[in-house]
């Protein structure tokens, strides 16, 4: 199966950028090879940027305070194990505690580093992160690999607050939906949402040897989706087929 996913709001959409980058950064910091770590430093990079929105701390620590008091409220509940639900909550107060400690926006400590900030300048050019450009930076690559790790787990370590919070609210979304199997008639699908619920995240799942791709959109009232089939010259056309797929709404 392949797995697609799509936000509903805003912030679920900055959400799931960031937890693509940090995904993306571990892969590469994982690795030895310099090229590697040069992009682990272009991830780490465009996490910054994203994170260097005004409101991203506000509304995360708003979500994890908002989660916690709603699982609060199952208490004495003979369905939910108790010991669980104490484990749960335990890790939003850490999540919590653990962003809120930190100064002003997310990489801050980042953005004071001028020899970071320096390669940031640059990275951006084609070609601007050459010996000649960037000489310091060029011998930080003629290290070894295990120098250059540690000093990347070092700089990412300030973002791991931020990592962690978006990982365990977007974990508790996912978790909150039921999968239901659809069709989507002649290779289209549309289904009226009920009313009364915010829905964030909808996830579609279809099996990759269908070779389709969707073209997914929604809004608080309706979702639909349309399955295309890459083309000549990989230009997408629409299926007239019937499509069996799985679709999860997230609240």
């Amino acid at each position: 199966m392949i797995l697609y996913e799509y936000p509903l709001q805003e912030r679920i959409r900055t959400y799931l950028r960031l937890e693509h980058l940090f995904n993306r950064l571990n892969q590469l910091m994982a690795r030895m090879d310099a090229l590697d770590h040069h992009f682990a430093l272009v991830s780490l990079f465009e996490i910054m940027d994203v994170a260097a929105r005004a409101d991203l701390k506000s509304d995360l620590l708003k979500d994890l305070d908002k989660q916690k008091h709603t699982l609060e409220g199952y208490r004495g509940n003979p369905a939910i194990a108790e010991d669980a639900l104490d484990s749960i909550i335990a890790d939003f107060d850490q999540r919590f505690s653990a962003l809120n400690a930190q100064p002003g926006k997310a990489g801050q400590a980042l953005a004071d580093n001028d020899w970071l900030m320096s390669i940031r300048s640059r990275i951006g050019i084609p070609g601007g992160t050459c010996e000649f450009d960037l000489p310091s930076y060029y011998a930080w690559q003629h290290r070894s690999g295990v120098s250059r790790q540690e000093e990347l787990h070092q700089w990412t370590s300030t973002l791991a607050p931020l990592a962690d919070a978006v990982r365990l609210l977007l974990k508790l979304l996912r978790d909150s939906g039921s999968p239901q199997k659809v069709f989507a008639s002649a290779g289209q699908f549309q289904q009226n949402l009920p009313q009364g619920r915010t829905f964030l995240l909808l996830r579609v799942a279809l099996d990759a040897t269908l070779t389709l791709i969707p073209e997914i959109s929604g809004n608080r009232l309706m979702v639909s989706v349309r399955w295309m089939r890459l083309g000549d010259g990989q230009r997408p056309q629409a299926v007239t087929d019937d499509v069996p797929f799985e679709l999860t709404l997230c609240a």
